[in-house]
């Protein structure tokens, strides 16, 4: 599982005193980026591979400011070009949203998707989940 602090900022709250809902999905992306990485070791948008094809979040508990949070991303499923992740975000140990993500490995150039190499897959499975 990949780890990733996050503090909220106060422009992240919103009139009623929690995180905004459209901030949950940049925070769950914050946590995706050593799976970037994996696949874009120069974080060059030239060679970018990782297209995001699907999204869900569950919003489960309100998030504060003032009080740090934890993103926490999994690797559900490992298809042949495509993986599915999933997310948590916690603040003092509680799960506050939830979510679930599919990528392709896409190729820009010949606009396919490939198969995910066997070096980035064998990261990858260190981190699946059942």
């Amino acid at each position: 599982m990949y780890k990733t602090i996050i503090h909220p900022r106060v422009s992240e709250t919103d009139g009623v005193g929690h995180i905004n809902n459209t901030t949950i999905p940049i925070w769950l992306e914050a946590g995706r980026h050593e799976i970037f990485k994996l696949f874009n070791p120069d974080d060059s948008f030239d060679n970018w591979k990782m297209i995001i094809i699907n999204m869900n979040i569950d919003f489960i508990r309100q998030i504060y400011f003032g009080r740090p949070v934890i993103i926490c991303t999994s690797v559900k499923r490992l298809g042949n070009s495509s993986l599915q992740l999933y997310e948590e975000i916690l603040q003092d140990k509680e799960i506050c949203a939830k979510g679930i993500v599919t990528y392709v490995n896409f190729n820009r150039n010949t606009q396919k998707s490939e198969p995910i190499p066997d070096d980035i897959r064998r990261q990858l499975e260190s981190h699946l989940i059942s």
